[in-house]
């Protein structure tokens, strides 16, 4: 059993320390890289804070980092942006692989010039392998060079903590690591990542060295080879289980093929059954297990000259970007054109191509520097705890790859896919799957990506099922293996029996049936059997996917995300372009449909490059939705301004997202009472307010009174009401619409709005869902605002039932008190319903 020890962390030099939540850099300041300080610098040498191995100095001079005892990783960065001085300002004292001592001098700077060529002198200090620690002085006002700061509780401390919280931690028996160059990056990302799903507290060994499992670069820092001797050990409520999953997960290679292989028989020996994830994409398959893997590239480090390489860089991106356009003109919708649009606008960012231009000037090649540049930035997405975030990592591996294939003149390689395949990957990109041939391929199950991700949206383009969030395990079962995914129930079923397989295929083949019957009927209007009309409408983000909506049965627009206008540029929409695109979306719809244009919903997890925010610890409760706008209230003038040439076009509304106070709304209304003024209009457009927030739901009765409609938004309310993240691969499975809580907030706020005889729509993802159809008009929605795709599926789901009936099982799923309950309620009633329909019909 490791001792209580603790380490302590002295200042690298003098100055001023500050909390890092100041420091004017995400990276820094919401910890991706680290926890740690922040010193706006004295003097200008930088010390060894402790004792230990140098294990990396940046060739730049301005950073440099040291392995000190049981594996501790500390990182010291000298100002911000100083990597764009490729070395000028800067002597280095050290070299890697020497050992220093505490206070011994790392590397010289010259701070007058540091200070004029660079964004900010505050040097970092930050603890990269994860350890917690202590002050041992006040967090801020002056310090020495050489003052102890820090205490840092080592690994035998860790555990020592976890064994009296937690109860004795459990060990593995020894696992001889058969990875050909053992846990680097890509099998230890494999391994953290899997060690995270678990709530124990887990531990890799290597003899006598110890680090956190559930951290790549503490895992790194072991420096396994091939044959090895490592242990894991847990304590926690679920050790036993995180044991075996993760002495398995090393014994087959953590995602790398190694030898022997891992035959699938491994797998069913865990007694696995179903593996579960996340639901992507709906619908279910029988098929053949395929397993997709990147292919792997050989790149030499060092290049010809700098010139030479810089050419080879060039072509590389001007034949990916070409790629792209390629992709984009083949594209069947705006969903997978905006996806390789997004993807050159990556190739494009200037902080990639300055880290790959500084790494061919110190002589490295282009594939090199291009493969240094992307992995480092990807891995720092991944890092930030944020889900969008670690999604657009996917993206820039993706496209990363492709021009490294450019550069290195290697083509693409051939999946040759047999009939009836599922695709089983770590992570798919969107640049395989916009390859695969939908005619063989029937569904997708990956370890990594989620709901929101662009292999996602891709999926449900297609059409085909989609999990995402699978346990590592799914990585070791062998090609040819059938398996049944159920992306509705987010499962994987290992060995499904001959009854399942046959209902399967039944089901398929009704709901084709369903889907050209619905297409048939698209545009009948949505009446219930007993004459009951609700207006179906669609959620569009561009004039196109306006179009679409209509040919395909639309009755107007129910949610215009008007974002679209703003993200993925560096400046805000001139008037004329939001005027002309609002305009031409309702000219499409005529002045006699709705369109219902949602100001600009941006901030926290989706910010704008020219909208200058603070870095948030939790961007889902921060500035965003109307609190961003009423903020900068320019910005919302100009957005009104540019809505209201639209009006008298369409019946013209506009709703206010993320609305949790009156004066919130009430101030709004005068800003847009004030534009429509000087614009000399006499009559206003409808305001409406997005109920996707609890205090809005529950304070309906006194916002109905000034509004003219209310939208409610699912997707945001379920996570808030639930106080679950939509998109945390655990919790998203939890984090479900039907939910009787949820339930509730809608059904006391249209209960609300009809006393004041104010119509209620919901535009979240809950309307599109047809399961939830007959629930939301029990309910007394007025307006279903659906997903473009769906809207047959949602008229013909209204045109099936009475309203009676509805009231009925609304009233009933009210008193529920799981959404599981809620779901089984609702699938009993559809398919008495289907049946009697089918009786109907016949």
């Amino acid at each position: 059993m490791a001792t209580s020890q603790q380490l302590q962390l002295h200042a690298p030099l003098s100055g001023v320390l500050m909390p890092l939540d100041l420091v004017p850099d995400p990276v820094f300041s919401t910890r991706v890289i680290g926890d740690g300080l922040c010193i706006d610098p004295t003097s200008s040498t930088l010390c060894a804070p402790l004792a230990g191995v140098v294990s990396n100095v940046q060739a730049s001079g301005h950073a440099i980092s040291i392995i000190g005892e049981n594996g501790v990783q500390v990182l010291m960065h000298i100002g911000l942006d100083t990597v764009n001085l490729a070395g000028k300002g800067f002597t280095r004292l050290v070299e890697e692989g020497e050992q220093v001592d505490v206070g011994q001098s790392l590397i010289e700077f010259d701070a007058d010039f540091v200070a004029l060529n660079a964004r900010s002198l505050l040097t970092l200090m930050l603890v990269v392998s994860g350890e917690r620690f202590t002050w041992l002085v006040p967090e801020s006002g002056l310090v020495d060079c050489g003052q102890p700061l820090l205490g840092l509780d080592t690994a035998g401390q860790a555990l020592d903590e976890v064994n009296a919280e937690e109860g004795e931690a459990l060990f593995s028996k020894p696992v001889t690591l058969a990875n050909p160059n053992g846990l680097h990056a890509r099998p230890a990302a494999v391994f953290a990542q899997a060690a995270k799903i678990f709530s124990a507290s887990i531990f890799l060994h290597k003899k006598q060295d110890s680090v956190n499992a559930k951290s790549l670069v503490a895992i790194m820092t072991l420096q396994t080879a091939h044959g090895d001797v490592v242990q894991v050990s847990a304590a926690g409520p679920d050790a036993e289980e995180a044991i075996k999953t993760l002495a398995e997960l090393l014994a087959s290679g953590c995602g790398e093929a190694v030898t022997p292989p891992v035959e699938v028989n491994e797998v069913e020996a865990s007694s696995l059954k179903v593996l579960r994830g996340v639901c992507a994409s709906a619908g279910s398959a029988f098929g053949q297990v395929v397993q997709i893997t990147e292919q792997k590239l050989d790149v030499v480090e060092l290049g010809t000259t700098p010139h030479a390489e810089r050419d080879h860089l060039a072509r590389g991106l001007a034949e990916a970007i070409a790629a792209l356009q390629q992709l984009r003109d083949n594209a069947t919708g705006d969903a997978q054109a905006d996806i390789f649009k997004a993807h050159q606008e990556l190739l494009e960012d200037p902080s990639l191509l300055e880290v790959a231009q500084v790494l061919i000037n110190e002589g490295k090649s282009a594939a090199f520097a291009w493969r240094a540049a992307t992995e480092s930035t990807a891995t720092l997405f991944k890092s930030m705890g944020n889900a969008l975030l670690a999604e657009r990592a996917a993206d820039l591996t993706d496209v990363g790859q492709r021009v490294l294939k450019q550069i290195l003149g290697v083509p693409d390689h051939a999946i040759d896919l047999p009939e009836g395949a599922i695709l089983i990957a770590e992570q798919l990109t969107p640049s395989q799957t916009a390859g695969l041939d939908t005619r063989k391929v029937l569904g997708f199950a990956t370890v990594g990506g989620g709901a929101t991700s662009h292999v996602a949206i891709l999926a449900r383009a297609a059409g085909l099922p989609a999990i995402c969030g699978l346990p590592i395990q799914v990585l070791a079962l062998a090609d040819g293996t059938q398996v049944l995914l159920d992306a509705d129930k987010g499962e994987l079923q290992l060995d499904p029996d001959l009854a399942a397989i046959e209902q399967l295929q039944a089901n398929r083949q009704q709901q084709q049936k369903r889907h050209q019957h619905e297409l048939a009927h698209a545009t009948l209007a949505a009446c219930t059997r007993d004459g009951h009309h609700i207006e179906v409408t669609a959620n569009v983000a561009s004039l196109s996917e306006t179009e679409q909506a209509m040919s395909l049965g639309g009755e107007g627009v129910g949610l215009l995300r008007s974002e679209f206008l703003y993200l993925d540029r560096n400046h805000a929409p001139s008037h004329d372009e939001q005027a002309s695109t609002y305009s031409a979306i309702a000219r499409a719809l005529g002045p006699t449909r709705n369109l219902v244009v949602r100001t600009l919903d941006v901030g926290g997890d989706k910010p704008l490059a020219y909208v200058p925010m603070d870095s948030e610890t939790n961007p889902f409760l921060g500035m965003r939705g109307i609190r961003l706008c009423l903020e900068r209230p320019q910005l919302l003038r100009d957005q009104f301004k540019a809505i209201l040439s639209s009006a008298g076009l369409a019946r013209l509304h506009i709703m206010l997202p993320m609305v949790a106070q009156l004066s919130e709304l009430r101030l709004a209304r005068q800003l847009l009472e004030e534009e429509a003024l000087a614009l000399g209009l006499t009559e206003l457009p409808k305001l409406g307010i997005m109920i996707e927030v609890p205090a809005a739901a529950l304070m309906a009765d006194l916002f109905a009174p000034e509004v003219d409609f209310f939208s409610i938004g699912t997707n945001d309310l379920t996570q808030y009401t639930l106080a679950m993240d939509r998109d945390h691969p655990r919790l998203a499975s939890q984090a479900d619409s039907f939910h009787p809580s949820v339930l509730r907030l809608i059904a006391s706020t249209v209960k609300a709005a009809h006393a004041h005889g104010k119509w209620v729509g919901v535009c979240g993802a809950l309307a599109s869902e047809t399961l939830a159809t007959p629930l939301l008009l029990g309910l007394g929605v007025d307006e279903l605002s659906v997903s473009v795709p769906l809207i047959p599926a949602v008229k013909a789901a209204v045109r099936e039932v009475d309203l009676a009936d509805c009231q009925a099982i609304a009233l009933q799923v009210l008193g529920l008190e799981s959404a599981e309950q809620v779901r089984e309620a609702l699938r009993l009633y559809h398919e008495a319903t289907v049946d009697t329909s089918l009786v109907l019909e016949n």
